[in-house]
């Protein structure tokens, strides 16, 4: 895989073919970084088009240019043309190409270049051309504004470029709170601003759009389906497929959840398993020295980032609690030491 900087002069080349894709399920960062990458080669001349794995919370809907994304499983055709006719395929905010489900064969078999933007760990740097991984990154987001700085463009960040951008590093660093939010996301931000962002509108647009059943979802998940185990200093929320079903559970309306957690005294390690039917999907949030890219690795065929990851298991949710309450004692040397 060559440096994503090679790349750079091509930038105003030739007309290129573009598909610009992410994981399943896209989240703020991965919808951002994919949005914000399309509004900057648009301004080459670039053919562009964002193709989502799946479809994706509605409360991104907002985003500039999120209208113009393709479902990949809603729009299958469509999307294998443009992924056969591309030049360019750029693949942000996921390490392997198995985090694409369903569009994985596509992306094998195409003739393209593949591009990563990533900043996860373990990339699968062996089927990219070109890229740039960095674990030590907020957010891709944050990548795809360092790469319109160091390919020399910035007079091409506009209002819709930071607001993509801002959603993605905001969503990712938890509202600046996470150990990740380095001095230069901060002035990442400023320059944002300088370019015309309104972050209270961004900030609107995300947290305060949801329903009223969502609301009640949260109550009942903490009163109901949360256990604390003080001595292992680990929370666990384990929700039944009949409570989605419930309170009419949308994509991403889970979104988040797995941090209320961390929010008490003295809790370490955070875990949700939700039950999707024919999977459960595990989110794994962690303080301090724990590392939970290892755990998720480990025991829930996982992985992610040291104080964030996810796994999935096809065991019952009930097995995957036992499974998730044994993982938890065989670590109880770490998790029962709390260091910050």
């Amino acid at each position: 895989m060559q440096q994503i900087a090679n790349l750079y002069p091509q930038f105003t080349g030739p007309k290129k073919q573009v598909v610009i894709t992410m994981h399943q399920k896209p989240d703020g960062d991965a919808m951002g970084s994919t949005l914000g990458l399309y509004h900057f080669l648009k301004q080459f001349g670039h053919d562009a088009t964002v193709i989502s794995p799946t479809n994706w919370a509605s409360f991104l809907n907002w985003m500039p240019g999120c209208k113009q994304v393709l479902d990949y499983e809603r729009q299958t055709e469509q999307s294998n043309q443009l992924i056969e006719a591309a030049d360019w395929i750029f693949c942000l905010d996921f390490n392997t190409l198995g985090r694409t489900k369903n569009m994985e064969p596509a992306l094998l078999a195409t003739n393209a270049q593949r591009i990563l933007i990533d900043h996860h760990q373990q990339p699968q740097t062996e089927v990219f051309a070109y890229g740039v991984s960095d674990t030590d990154k907020s957010s891709t987001a944050e990548m795809v504004f360092d790469v319109i700085i160091g390919s020399g463009h910035a007079d091409k960040i506009n209002k819709d470029i930071a607001e993509c951008i801002y959603t993605g590093v905001m969503t990712d660093t938890g509202s600046f709170r996470f150990p990740s939010t380095s001095a230069n996301v901060h002035r990442l931000v400023a320059t944002l601003k300088e370019h015309g962002l309104e972050h209270g509108i961004v900030h609107e647009a995300i947290y305060d759009n949801f329903s009223e059943s969502r609301l009640r979802f949260i109550g009942n998940v903490l009163l109901n389906r949360m256990e604390v185990f003080y001595e292992y200093n680990t929370a666990l929320i384990a929700i039944p497929a009949a409570d989605l079903v419930k309170y009419d559970i949308k994509t991403g309306d889970t979104e988040g959840l797995v941090n209320y957690p961390l929010s008490i005294e003295g809790i370490k390690l955070a875990a949700i398993v939700i039950d999707r039917g024919e999977e459960r999907k595990c989110s794994f949030r962690s303080k301090g020295d724990f590392d939970v890219n290892t755990f998720a690795r480990k025991y829930f065929n996982g992985g992610g980032h040291f104080n964030a990851a996810g796994g999935q298991s096809k065991e019952t949710l009930e097995n995957v609690v036992v499974a998730f309450k044994k993982a938890m004692m065989e670590n109880r040397d770490q998790l029962s030491t709390y260091k910050f």
